[in-house]
């Protein structure tokens, strides 16, 4: 842009990262103001903001990278061993944005992305997935705890995080589904309806489907036989295992080994 746009109404459906290039950009939330120039970015979180933005030397751009609360709940199952969000006070943690000062990794993740959309060709959803795991994992890495807290603080419903940490935690493992339900503590009942909600299937059908694959991968890559992993697997017994893969895949275990 090359004129100032003074107090531009914004609603976000999704939560941003504002890398600001040139130009000064100040913005207003319902209990907040912050203002940033081209040394600085922004992590915003989705809702309603008045921006104004400021031509620079030249001009005003800004890059928009924006992310699903989804993204945020994945990468939090991914590497929320990393932290303890006890050691701070989540009270604290309620902005609707986190400042981010650059340096030269995030100047070079900047131009990453530009050489992206630079080439003129569709990029995919997993590349893109791989940009916004290195730079969270970046700011991790730089602000350390108190950015898993603020990532912690954008999350709807943290019970809901906390429910899919256990399913993700014990999903190759050889509980049964009371089992996973106790640990969640719920009753099989509400274990049952709390998980087609969130993932829109039994999970009796989910969990024999991933640890099947799982199974299955295992025995591709010749890492074990089958007699050694059906018992990890929830089955308690061999036979119980194989004709479960085979009215899955078609094949008993004993092919891929022959194989």
């Amino acid at each position: 842009m090359y004129k100032h746009v003074s107090k531009n109404k914004i609603n976000l459906n999704k939560n941003v990262f504002s890398f600001l290039l040139d130009g000064q950009k100040n913005i207003h939330f319902s209990n907040d103001i912050v203002s940033i120039d081209d040394t600085q970015s922004l992590l915003l979180a989705s809702g309603n903001f008045l921006t104004t933005e400021i031509v620079g030397a030249n001009s005003y751009s800004c890059l928009l990278f924006f992310f699903s609360q989804k993204n945020i709940n994945d990468f939090l199952l991914k590497y929320g061993h990393l932290f303890n969000p006890n050691d701070f006070n989540k009270a604290a943690t309620g902005s609707p944005y986190f400042l981010i000062e650059k340096d030269n990794f995030i100047i070079h993740f900047i131009n990453s992305i530009q050489q992206i959309y630079g080439m003129n060709q569709t990029i995919s959803q997993k590349i893109l997935e791989l940009k916004f795991e290195e730079i969270m994992l970046y700011l991790a890495d730089k602000y350390g705890q108190f950015f898993f807290v603020y990532l912690h603080s954008l999350l709807i419903n943290e019970r809901e995080l906390s429910f899919k940490m256990v399913i993700e935690k014990n999903l190759y493992t050889s509980l049964n589904i009371d089992e996973v339900a106790f640990l969640c503590n719920m009753s099989l009942s509400t274990f049952k309806r709390k998980f087609i909600q969130l993932y829109q299937e039994s999970p009796g059908e989910w969990f024999q489907l991933k640890r099947l694959n799982k199974a299955k991968k295992i025995l591709l890559n010749n890492e074990a036989t089958p007699s050694e992993i059906y018992m990890d697997f929830g089955y308690d017994s061999l036979s119980n295992f194989s004709t479960a893969f085979k009215n899955e895949f078609g094949y008993s275990p004993k092919n891929i080994m022959k194989s």
